[in-house]
C-alpha cells in the first residue's frame, strides 16, 4: 500500500509539474465556438472503411459499445484480447473505429475524431437506438470532441466510459516531445490547445452517462490522484461517475496500458456502467475482483504473452516509429468562435 509520505511527494511533484506546463481545467471562453453550433462536414478520406461491426448491432436488442483504441495501437490491439472477447460471451453487440490512414493514432486528433463521429451516426443508424462510447487514454476522450463540435451527435450517445482517458492531457506527456513528437502527444499535453478546446463550453452535456475509470499509479496520465485530477469530468449537466481503481481495491496498482487491457478492476465498472442506467457505480461492484489478476475473457495465457508484445508495439511507435513534427498542429476554423 502506498505510503501517506509517499502519496504527499506524488501531489507535490503533481503540482509542481502544473506549475510548469500551466495545465488547467479551464479553457478560455469565448475563444471557442458556440456549443450547440453545427458541426462541419466529415472530409477525410475513406470514412466508410473505419468502422466495422458485430452483425447484432444492427437493430440491436441491447445498448452496443462504439470501442476507441489508445495512442500507439489500433482496436485489435487494444481490445481484440480483451473486450471483444468479453462482449461476445456476454451477448454485448459491438464495433470498433480505426482511421484508415492513421492505422495507431498518431496524427493529428481532429481527424481521428471526424471517424468516431462517422462511426457514432452510422452506428446510431444502424442499432436504430442510442449506444455506448468506450476507449482507452486518446480513445477515452476522443468521443469527447465529437460531442462537443458535432452537437447532433449528442442524442446518439447513452454511455461515455473512459479508461484513463485524457480528459485535460498529461503533465507527463511534454518529456516526451523534447524536441518534437507525434501530433497526437503533442495534443495530449496537459496545456494543448487541443485540450483547452475540448474542454471549453462544458466538460458534459444532459442525457449522457459518464463513467471515468483511472488509477492513481498510472505513470502515463497525470495527475490522478483524485477526482481533481486530469481524467475526471465536471459539470455540464452530464451524469459523471468519477473513479479510481483504487476505490474499489484499495491494493490494485494497474499502470496505464493494463488499465485499458486486462485490469479486471476496470472490466467491472465498465460492465456495470453498460448493465446499468447510468453511470457506474464502485458500490455495486464485488470484492471479490480484487483477488483477481485478469478481466473476464481474457486467455489466461495469451492473454499475458499478448500483453507483453503490446508493451513493445507501444514502446516503439513513441520512441522510434511515429512521425514526428515539430509543433501542435493548428486548430480546424469549425473549432473557434470567429469561423464562418
Amino acid at each position: 500500500m502506498r505510503s501517506p509520505i509517499r502519496h504527499r511527494l506524488l501531489a507535490v511533484a503533481a503540482a509542481a509539474l502544473l506549475a510548469v506546463t500551466g495545465w488547467s481545467g479551464v479553457a478560455r471562453a469565448g475563444t471557442y465556438a458556440p456549443v450547440d453550433r453545427p458541426g462541419p462536414e466529415l472530409t477525410a478520406p475513406r470514412l466508410a472503411d473505419s468502422l466495422d461491426c458485430t452483425a447484432d448491432v444492427r437493430n440491436a436488442t441491447r445498448e452496443p459499445v462504439l470501442l476507441t483504441p489508445a495512442t500507439t495501437v489500433d482496436s485489435e490491439q487494444n481490445f481484440g484480447f480483451t473486450y471483444e472477447r468479453l462482449f461476445r460471451r456476454l451477448g454485448i453487440p459491438y464495433c470498433t473505429s480505426d482511421s484508415p490512414v492513421d492505422r495507431y493514432n498518431m496524427g493529428d486528433m481532429q481527424v481521428r475524431a471526424q471517424y468516431v463521429t462517422y462511426a457514432i451516426r452510422e452506428m446510431y443508424k444502424l442499432a436504430g437506438r442510442p449506444i455506448a462510447v468506450m476507449g482507452h487514454s486518446q480513445g477515452g476522450m476522443i468521443m469527447r470532441w465529437s460531442l462537443r463540435f458535432w452537437p447532433d451527435t449528442r442524442h446518439m450517445v447513452d454511455d461515455v466510459i473512459g479508461m484513463a482517458g485524457t480528459n485535460h492531457g498529461s503533465v507527463v506527456v511534454p518529456a516526451l516531445c523534447v524536441p518534437d513528437c507525434a501530433p497526437a502527444l503533442w495534443q495530449q499535453r496537459a496545456s494543448s490547445e487541443f485540450v483547452q478546446a475540448l474542454n471549453s463550453g462544458q466538460e458534459t452535456f444532459p442525457g449522457i452517462s459518464y463513467t471515468e475509470i483511472y488509477s492513481r499509479t498510472d505513470e502515463f496520465v497525470q495527475p490522478n490522484l483524485d477526482d481533481t485530477g486530469t481524467s475526471s469530468l465536471h459539470g455540464g449537466g452530464g451524469n459523471i461517475t468519477n473513479v479510481a481503481v483504487q476505490e474499489v481495491c484499495p491494493l490494485a496498482v494497474p499502470e496505464h496500458l493494463l488499465i485499458g487491457t486486462l485490469d479486471p478492476v476496470t472490466s467491472a465498472l465498465a460492465i456495470d456502467a453498460l448493465t446499468h442506467p447510468g453511470p457506474a457505480d464502485p458500490g455495486r461492484i464485488e470484492r471479490s475482483v480484487c483477488g483477481r489478476l485478469l478481466m473476464p475473457g481474457a486467455h489466461p495465457v495469451t492473454g499475458p504473452l499478448t500483453f507483453a508484445t503490446l508493451t513493445a508495439q507501444v514502446s516503439a511507435q513513441l520512441t522510434v516509429a511515429a512521425h514526428r513534427v515539430p509543433s501542435e498542429p493548428a486548430l480546424a476554423c469549425y473549432v473557434t468562435a470567429r469561423c464562418p
